[in-house]
């Protein structure tokens, strides 16, 4: 077996400062061949891969997900544990009031804007769509602190809709392994659409979610542990020969983890 290419620090550093003034190439530089082999490999390493948010119901999945804007998963889950014990469905969160939720969601970043827009996606639930979360992205991001990303969550988590949510590790892992470089995140999500697999692509945006957060990390990629290493067009790479293709154990979410 040849040695695996391990490139040094001041090797990467090169390259990165070599292409740092370009602009994001325009497709990605897979072959259809190369994107049926990295989802495949995917599958089988999480054959049932799950968002991190905790709730209940698709009312509790908004919430959350407008709730993790600029928070992590495990930070909303805490705080929200609470939360939907006591206002599951939008009348119980406005008979909560805006003051008590402000004392739920404290811990959350931003969380004083945060209770205002629960409060006002409550009351326009309630108002426009009987109380009940629509199931279209125009319906959705017309609710209050609900944008694209937040509604394509709800709408492949609550609904079973094949869906690419861009959020900080798929933008990042787009432009990073040139998957579906774009300077935006609706850039990114277009290409992603059009590049990947229909078979793969229900859970695809869970997949990539996961590589980012735990495999392929911001501040250093771990290489070693990646399943992809052979096939990785990132210029970052440290490493060529990809982890062994074994499933992982089963992801724990939420109170199960914290139990």
């Amino acid at each position: 077996m040849a040695n695996p290419k391990i490139k040094s620090s001041a090797q990467i550093a090169k390259k990165s400062n070599a292409t740092a003034g370009r602009k994001p190439a325009a497709k990605s530089l897979y072959s259809k061949a190369d994107l049926e082999e990295i989802f495949r490999r995917f599958s089988i390493q999480r054959p049932e891969p799950k968002g991190e948010l905790e709730h209940v119901n698709p009312f509790t999945l908004v919430v959350a997900v407008a709730l993790s804007a600029q928070a992590t998963d495990a930070g909303v889950n805490k705080a929200t544990r609470a939360l939907f014990a006591v206002a599951d469905t939008p009348q119980k969160m406005l008979d909560l009031g805006e003051e008590r939720i402000r004392e739920y969601i404290k811990t959350i970043g931003l969380y004083r804007n945060k209770a205002k827009n629960v409060v006002a996606l409550s009351e326009k639930l309630i108002a426009d769509f009987g109380g009940e979360v629509p199931r279209t992205r125009e319906e959705l991001v017309t609710l209050p602190g609900v944008g694209r990303k937040t509604a394509n969550v709800v709408l492949s988590m609550a609904f079973g809709q094949a869906t690419m949510a861009v959020d900080t590790h798929i933008f990042r892992i787009a432009n990073r392994l040139l998957l579906a470089p774009g300077k935006t995140p609706d850039e990114v999500e277009q290409r992603l659409m059009k590049i990947i697999p229909d078979e793969y692509l229900y859970h695809a945006h869970h997949w990539l979610i996961l590589h980012g957060r735990y495999c392929c990390k911001a501040r250093k990629p771990e290489c070693e542990r990646c399943v992809i290493a052979d096939l990785c067009r990132s210029p970052e790479k440290t490493w060529d020969i990809p982890a062994p293709l074994v499933e992982l154990p089963a992801q724990v979410i939420g109170s199960e983890a914290a139990s």
